[in-house]
């Protein structure tokens, strides 16, 4: 997938968020929680919040929000559960997708996932069917600016033990392994530097090509499970 694409789809994502803002703090909130009551409150101790909040944080979750999922993940909600579930299966076009759940009723979330899948052209797999074609990865997206400095960026980026670093003009991509992330992420914010994206993902290893027939049907089949409250994260190897 070209440098290009990679930028246009994370201003497509970015409009998405905005436009669906009151299910995004909701998905956000399930993950502070989880993280938070598998691993304790503080951020220092528990890597998983410490990332999750950082995921919100990106996308505006304002803090009231996050200290209520916390609060509740320690306090009244405690005893509530939600299992982490992985479908992986095909789009339209033989696109490969891992759908990532966060789900207190599997069956109710493997219904919905399946017949999001089936109603656009694509199909559930086994486990295992698609995933070996992803790596979980920490990228970082920096935009190009005129006070950007390269130099700066990629010295930073390597010095803290990023494993890539590609230079476009629209910016840079910064790929690393997800135990060195948190640490390539805060030294290059020690340089002054923000980021248009910052998270841990599943990176596909290869692409697919999809015609515009097929290339509509894919959209309709990501926004149905994005819609899905169960629904926390969408990987897939479709060339955009």
């Amino acid at each position: 997938m070209a440098g290009h694409s990679k930028w246009k789809n994370i201003q497509n994502r970015k409009g998405a968020q905005d436009a669906k803002r009151g299910k995004i703090f909701q998905k956000m909130s399930k993950e502070i929680f989880v993280a938070a009551k598998s691993g304790g409150p503080d951020v220092a101790l528990n890597a998983a919040l410490r990332l999750a909040i950082e995921k919100a944080k990106s996308v505006n979750v304002p803090n009231d929000v996050i200290k209520r999922a916390i609060d509740k993940a320690t306090g009244a909600g405690a005893d509530e559960n939600y299992e982490e579930v992985i479908y992986e299966g095909y789009g339209p076009g033989g696109v490969a997708v891992l759908v990532y759940c966060l789900t207190e009723n599997r069956n109710r979330t493997a219904p919905n996932v399946r017949v999001a899948f089936n109603k656009n052209g694509g199909s559930l797999g086994e486990s295992g069917s698609v995933g070996y074609m992803f790596d979980r990865k920490g990228r970082l997206f920096i935009e190009r600016t005129d006070s950007t400095d390269e130099d700066t960026v990629m010295m930073a980026a390597l010095e803290a033990g990023a494993d890539d670093i590609e230079s476009t003009e629209e910016g840079f991509e910064i790929v690393t392994q997800p135990s060195d992330f948190l640490t390539v992420k805060e030294a290059l914010e020690a340089e002054g530097i923000v980021f248009i994206s910052a998270e841990i993902e599943m990176i596909p290893s290869m692409y697919t090509e999809l015609s515009a027939d097929n290339e509509e049907l894919f959209d309709k089949m990501l926004e149905a499970l994005e819609d899905d409250d169960d629904v926390q994260d969408i990987y897939h190897n479709a060339a955009e």
